[in-house]
């Protein structure tokens, strides 16, 4: 498995909850730089720390990221979204595609975009966050979304494994963010992140 050591990172969706904990993480096992993106980008106090205007659902600014990050050896596919409900019976049209074109066509437009670059590049990763919730149907669209992706990750190592670049699938639980913050039960920490990946 490739090393982050040296690597230039970009995160998506790193405004809070995991997203900053993998610039943290990433940073923490070596890399040289990490592209912090989000649709309004925070500051950091770290000059490794490059905050960049990313919108996941914007095939411009996907293209805008790719054309400033051209530098990238590594993809963290990490924004997503979770709808007001649950069921796939009872959300809105309007919700039911916003939710795949954030966990589903983002991941996959962005993967599309970095492709060539991260071919360009030894040691290359592409890391798309999928969740539990895509083995099992109780999140409606979200579960739906994910397991989408999952499809699509299987399908872009197949495609980019003769490229060089490594893909990983993250099917991670519950983790103590905002976003899980009406679940019940046990949640990851999101310090202990890096270790699950």
């Amino acid at each position: 498995m490739p090393s982050l050591t040296g690597a230039v990172v970009l995160v998506t969706g790193a405004i809070g909850g995991t997203g900053t904990h993998f610039v943290h993480d990433a940073l923490a096992r070596g890399a040289a730089k990490v592209y912090a993106t989000a649709r309004t980008p925070k500051t950091w106090d770290d000059d490794r720390i490059v905050p960049l205007t990313l919108d996941v659902t914007d095939p411009v600014s996907i293209q805008s990221a790719a054309d400033a990050a051209s530098d990238v050896t590594v993809l963290i596919n990490n924004a997503g979204a979770n709808p007001p409900s649950s069921s796939l019976l009872d959300i809105t049209e309007a919700d039911l595609r916003q939710n795949m074109e954030t966990n589903f066509f983002g991941p996959v437009f962005l993967a599309r975009a970095f492709a060539p670059i991260l071919a360009a590049a030894p040691n290359s990763v592409l890391v798309d966050v999928h969740s539990v919730a895509s083995w099992y149907a109780f999140g409606g669209v979200y579960s739906a979304s994910k397991a989408a992706l999952w499809s699509a990750t299987n399908s872009f190592r197949l495609e980019l494994a003769p490229q060089g670049v490594h893909v990983v699938g993250v099917h991670m639980g519950y983790v103590d963010t905002a976003m899980a913050a009406h679940a019940g039960g046990p949640k990851m920490i999101p310090a202990d992140l890096v270790q699950a990946v």
